[in-house]
């Protein structure tokens, strides 16, 4: 009876048709989400283009990545706090029309390139992309029971690297020209089109997503079926402000759990921020080159593949708790980062961009959108989500102007710029890792089988 009772509460059973509603939900939320970053990582793939055109030198493109990271952090704090108030799906369509909106005036600023607007317009796009995380988190939390968000955070992970992915390939092929179908040739293209392009693959995929998305799956008829950790189903997905605030900012595993994510983020920022621009000027790689494909390729790929298995395990070996696999990342991480600097060919370099890839997105979707949906419920996720969140990009800010300026100086700092960080982070989920849970305490009204681990002691 009690191994039957512990197999029911790990995989819960649905009424007939909620997987299925559930999975297209997800569809077009994962998919606008992915529109999201392929609108972010565009300046990756351009960097060195825009480099050329105007004179700026690798700080100066690193204050445009800071300010959009640092203006993206602080995003993430009000507009959590906004989405808990308005809800996910209008958080995530203002989202949208503003990275769209954003993206096609960073293109038309090619014209004058003048190197404080593309900061501002960059920085006003980070902050309205802000909206797009906690509005999709908030609205997932809903869908997703406890047991079930570490496997949700993998497939978080996954839709981003789908977007990485996507710029990454077609970045390089919209400056290359490339052959529609073996009819249609496209020349080679100004970089502006890629800001351009991926603004209107985001508008046809936010459309799509307000008129399929559910905010809750009480409002696609399916009632009670997916229990609140924070408090009764029917109490719904806004809060007052203030309660927000009480029920986030009070909770120590949200500050520790931020802090280490300002680790992650600015060893992650490190590798998509500059990647391309490392391997173009250290080691002459063309961006069409199938060398740099296969790396553009290799590291969404392994990125997505150390979502979905942190995401398991933590679900399952460690039964929902965050920490213990996210200190177990960050060490390797820094190893394999302290071994990296000591390697000085292209091959290698690949390899551990790679492997730094796997650690980092890794830490990322665990602690990013499983760690928030625990601590917050459905009430309260989008201010969580947000505010450990902005901590990301606070530590992700770092990897732009002060990379940018080291790397002037030398090339050779790029793996030592992220040590610290990694070492940093696992000592921090180290001290959460048998005292705190992440998991919040159950509604005196809930059942206990779905409760997730009590708090370890």
């Amino acid at each position: 009876m009690s191994s039957a009772n512990t197999v029911s509460s790990s995989r819960p059973h649905y009424p007939p048709g909620f997987r299925a509603r559930r999975g297209l939900n997800w569809s077009f939320l994962g998919l606008l989400y992915t529109s999201f970053y392929m609108c972010r990582y565009n300046l990756s793939i351009a960097n060195k283009s825009i480099s050329g055109e105007f004179g700026f030198n690798r700080a100066e493109m690193g204050y445009i990545i800071t300010t959009m990271l640092f203006a993206y952090a602080c995003g993430q704090i009000v507009n959590g706090l906004l989405t808990d108030r308005l809800g996910g799906k209008r958080a995530m369509l203002i989202g949208a029309a503003g990275t769209i909106l954003m993206n096609i005036l960073f293109g038309v600023a090619s014209f004058a390139g003048v190197l404080g607007l593309f900061i501002a317009i960059r920085g006003v796009d980070g902050y309205l992309q802000a909206f797009g995380a906690p509005g999709m988190v908030k609205i997932n939390t809903a869908w997703f029971n406890h047991r079930e968000r570490g496997k949700f955070s993998g497939i978080f992970g996954f839709m981003i690297n789908l977007g990485r992915l996507g710029i990454f390939t077609m970045g390089p092929a919209l400056l290359a020209g490339f052959t529609v179908l073996g009819l249609i040739n496209i020349p080679p293209l100004h970089w502006r089109w890629l800001f351009w392009a991926p603004s209107i693959i985001c508008a046809v995929a936010a459309v799509a997503m307000a008129l399929t998305v559910k905010e809750t799956p009480e409002e696609a008829g399916f009632h009670g079926v997916v229990r609140d950790d924070t408090g009764p189903a029917d109490a719904g997905v806004t809060a007052q402000f203030s309660q927000v605030l009480r029920a986030i900012l009070t909770n120590p595993a949200v500050w520790i759990t931020a802090c280490a994510y300002a680790c992650t983020g600015a060893v992650r920022q490190a590798v998509d921020q500059w990647f391309p621009r490392y391997m173009q000027d250290l080691y002459h790689v063309d961006l069409r080159s199938a060398r740099f494909q296969f790396l553009a390729f290799l590291i969404p790929f392994v990125a997505s593949t150390g979502s979905l298995v942190a995401g398991y395990v933590s679900d399952t070996l460690f039964k929902g708790r965050r920490a213990p696999v996210a200190a177990i990342l960050y060490f390797l991480e820094t190893a394999i980062i302290l071994l990296a600097a000591q390697f000085h060919n292209v091959n290698a370099a690949i390899v551990f961009l790679v492997l730094i890839s796997f650690t980092a997105n890794s830490t990322h979707s665990i602690l990013g959108s499983a760690a928030p949906m625990d601590i917050g419920g459905r009430r309260f996720a989008g201010f969580a989500l947000g505010l450990i969140d902005s901590f990301q990009y606070f530590g992700g800010s770092l990897a732009g102007y002060f990379l940018g300026n080291l790397l002037d100086r030398n090339l050779g700092n790029y793996f030592y710029f992220m040590a610290p960080f990694g070492a940093a982070g696992g000592l921090l989920m180290l001290t959460i890792r048998g005292r705190i849970s992440h998991a919040p305490k159950p509604s005196p009204a809930a059942p206990a089988g779905d409760a997730g681990p009590p708090p370890r002691k």
